[in-house]
Order: C-alpha cells, then sequence, then structure tokens
C-alpha cells in the first residue's frame, strides 16, 4: 500500500474515521497533520465505541504508531483526558505508540475564552465555532508568538514567550470587557502539565523521514472536510487550517512526495454543523430525517448537523483542490431504511427507487421520507436483481442469474420476458445495459435487446 492521505471532500463528517480504521490494519503507522480537539471521529470495534477528538484513529489498533504532525494545535489537557478515557477502555497508549511532534503549538486555556468571547459579541454575524481555541491558537502561531511543545521544557524560555503571548491577549481581553490572565498561574499549570507531555514529545519530522526510508507504509488523517479549508472553502465560515491533501505534507514535515495517493470521503447527502452557506439544506422533514436516520450528531459537541441533498457541483470543486485521486461515499440516503444489502438508489417521476436483500423492490417517496412500497421481485426463488434501470421511459430491474426475468415497475409490476437465454450458457452473469434509450441485456457471450421497436 502506497502512502495513502484520506480526507473529507465536503465540510466534514463524512466517515473519515471508519475509512483510517479500515486502512490502518494495512498500515503502520498514522498521522494526525492539522487541526485540534474540535474534530471528531467516532469508531466501532469488537463492539466497543471509540469517539476521537485528538487521538489518531489508528490508536486503538494494536501494533499501530500515531503521531499528531506539527500542523495540529494540541491542547495538552485535552490530550491526557482523552488517553485516560481511551485506556479505561482497555486500549493501551503510551510513548511508545504515540507520539507528539515538539514543534506543534499549544492550545491554551486563554484561546478557549477568546473564542467563545468573540462568538458572544459577534451576534448574528458570529461564525459558529466550537469554542475550543483552534482558530485563537492558529492565530498566535501565523503570529509568532505561540507556545509550542517544545518551550514547556525550558522554564526561562517558557517564562518569556508568557509575557509576548499576554501582551497580546490581555490587550484583547481589555477590549472585550473581560479580566487580564494571571501570568504566575498561567507558568505554574503549563510547567505542571509539560512534566506529564514530556514522555510524547519528539521531532517526529525526523522519525517519519527515517521510516518512510525504511519503506514503513504512511496514512495520514485528515480532520474536518476540504469546503472547510481557511483557503479554498466557504470562507469565513471555514476552519483555522488547511484540511486539503496538500496540508498533510506541511503538518507532518514531510515533502509532498511523501503523499503517494489521496482518498476523499464523502456522504451520498451532505452535512454541515456551525454557520454558513448550505445550497442543498433540507430545512423542513427531509433535513430532519436525515439528521435523525442518519445520527447526526457531532462526535465532539454532540451539535445537531445541518443536513441536505447530495451536491455534486461542491464535491466536485473539493476533489479540484483537495487533490482527491478517487472518491468513496462512506454512507449514503439508503441507509435510512433496513435491509443489509441495498443497491444505489435511482430517482424517476419524483420517487427513488432501489433494491434491498438482492429480491425486493423498494419505493421511497424523499419529500416525506415514506416508503411507497416494498414489493418482493417474483418469479424465481433466490433470484438476484439488479438495481434499478431506466430505458424508453420506464424504470426496469433485472435478474442475474439463470432463467433471466425483465419486470418493469412502472406503472406495475409487469413481467416483460423470461428466459431470453435458454442458448447462452453465459446466461448466469446477465447485466443491464442502456444504449438510445433501449434495454439490454449484456452477457459475456450475447448482447440481447428487450422489447425491440
Amino acid at each position: 500500500m502506497a502512502n495513502v492521505a484520506v480526507i473529507g471532500a465536503q465540510w466534514g463528517d463524512e466517515g473519515k474515521g471508519k475509512i483510517v480504521d479500515w486502512l490502518s490494519e494495512r498500515a503502520d503507522v498514522v498521522v494526525r497533520f492539522q487541526g485540534g480537539h474540535n474534530a471528531g471521529h467516532t469508531l466501532v470495534i469488537g463492539g466497543k465505541t471509540f469517539k476521537l477528538s485528538l487521538l489518531p484513529s489508528g490508536v486503538v489498533r494494536p501494533g499501530k504508531l500515531s503521531i499528531l504532525g506539527n500542523g495540529v494545535v494540541v491542547d495538552p489537557w485535552a490530550l491526557l483526558a482523552e488517553i485516560e478515557k481511551i485506556r479505561a477502555m482497555g486500549v493501551d497508549v503510551s510513548p511508545a505508540n504515540l507520539r507528539v511532534a515538539d514543534n506543534a503549538a499549544l492550545i491554551l486555556p486563554l484561546h478557549g475564552e477568546l473564542d467563545r468571547l468573540r462568538e458572544e459579541a459577534s451576534g448574528a454575524a458570529k461564525i459558529g465555532t466550537t469554542g475550543r481555541g483552534i482558530g485563537p491558537a492558529y492565530e498566535d502561531k501565523i503570529g509568532r508568538r505561540a507556545i509550542r511543545v517544545c518551550d514547556l521544557f525550558d522554564a526561562k524560555a517558557l517564562d518569556d514567550k508568557i509575557t509576548r503571548l499576554l501582551a497580546h491577549h490581555n490587550a484583547l481581553r481589555r477590549g472585550l470587557g473581560a479580566p487580564e490572565i494571571d501570568r504566575n498561574a498561567l507558568f505554574a499549570s503549563l510547567v505542571e502539565v509539560g512534566q506529564k507531555l514530556l514522555p510524547y514529545a519528539e521531532q517526529v519530522s525526523s522519525r517519519l523521514y527515517e521510516l518512510r526510508r525504511a519503506g514503513i507504509r504512511i496514512l495520514f488523517e485528515g480532520a474536518q472536510g476540504t469546503m472547510l479549508d481557511v483557503d479554498h472553502g466557504t470562507y469565513p465560515y471555514v476552519t483555522s487550517s488547511n484540511t486539503v491533501a496538500g496540508g498533510a505534507a506541511i503538518g507532518a514535515g514531510l515533502g509532498p512526495r511523501a503523499i503517494g495517493y489521496v482518498l476523499g470521503i464523502t456522504k451520498a447527502y451532505t452535512t454541515r454543523v456551525g454557520n454558513g452557506p448550505f445550497p442543498t439544506e433540507q430545512n423542513n422533514a427531509i433535513g430532519e430525517r436525515l439528521g435523525t436516520r442518519g445520527h447526526e450528531f457531532g462526535t465532539v459537541t454532540g451539535r445537531k448537523r445541518r443536513c441536505g441533498w447530495f451536491d455534486a457541483v461542491m464535491v466536485r470543486q473539493a476533489v479540484r483542490t483537495g487533490g482527491s485521486g478517487d472518491v468513496s461515499a462512506s454512507h449514503g440516503i439508503w441507509r435510512m431504511n433496513k435491509g443489509s444489502n441495498v443497491s444505489s438508489p435511482i430517482y424517476f417521476e419524483g420517487h427513488l427507487y432501489w433494491t434491498r436483500d438482492g429480491n425486493i423492490a423498494c419505493c421511497q417517496n424523499p419529500a416525506t421520507g415514506e416508503m411507497v412500497y416494498e414489493e418482493r421481485l417474483e418469479p424465481g426463488s433466490g433470484t438476484i436483481w439488479s438495481s434499478p434501470v431506466l430505458a424508453d421511459g420506464k424504470l426496469y430491474y433485472v435478474s442475474q442469474r439463470k432463467g433471466t426475468f425483465v419486470i418493469a415497475a412502472q406503472p406495475k409490476f409487469e413481467l416483460l420476458a423470461h428466459n431470453v437465454f435458454e442458448d447462452d450458457d453465459s446466461r448466469t452473469n446477465a447485466s443491464p445495459a442502456v444504449s438510445n434509450g433501449q434495454l439490454f441485456l449484456r452477457t459475456d457471450r450475447y448482447l440481447y435487446c428487450i422489447g425491440a421497436k
């Protein structure tokens, strides 16, 4: 497996954690390269549910090295609390399998306070941040006044950096009517947490360079989604980092050639958290149904997600800027309905059609979310039917086993053809095809036209 970067192709919450967890079985190292503890991944492994916010998804897999790269902003208190939470669930997390970049910028309590003060002061114009200080921490990083992980281990340097940091933040707090930061209390708390974080700190860019040279497989795990990228997203309603694949190289300390492949993740519908444009949003019963059936609540914040239809224009833009070589759908609209084997749906005359469990035709009114019918396709016990196809203004289901049957779904289930492959010993692999509005059945040897004019 080449070194893979997994990124979101929407506004986040696409199910990246599940894909990363699956890919981590084939990788040796999993690297988070941007974001903070505002991101969240939910993993279900062996009947246990793990909700991660800062730790890479690979941390729950034995024998994998997890790394927080320099592009991540790290809340040390939140990180240590998450480590203890995961340990309590039986996962071994230690400096042996978790490393933190020593040049990663820190999120301090003052960053979260500033985040929330600004949102409150913005009124109706607020962005809708999580209030966890991610944006203000990145601001300090760009402003060259951030306190980094490595600063925690040098008391004199830390003292000087706090002085520079508070010269900026106390001025902001006075303007917002908030009390100034207690300098001594901040210094003492950072020295204390630094001793706990020290065993995990390392110059991870050097470690990753050597691992790559040795042929070790590296998986880069993105947070949020491409349309939340600070440069390429729906600015200003974005996160504060680069969520596109190019950010993986910068946020891990490797050159761009270290990324061999980019996989974009999307849902078959769309969600976003917080404010900002959402062209396909369904602020109605459809959106409510999508959210309820899709369990669309934030892993970290528990906030209800806004829901709407799949936006192909947005995903196309995300693929262009994000660098995805392929796009994978993690889950879709049809997951709302029962059935373990569900085909891709098709939209026809105001309704959605699909098959489930191989021989049950389903029709749903997307305006209400209600099922119109669920009909068992007959004849033929054990016959497996294709996804529905459109041809000649009608909707067809086609069986894919010996003794092929063809059925028209509209205006009623009408048997059109039966045993059409009597002289074709390749008939067990029949599949439908449409050309010029005409339905054909294709096998390994022949192409049959059904209902030719």
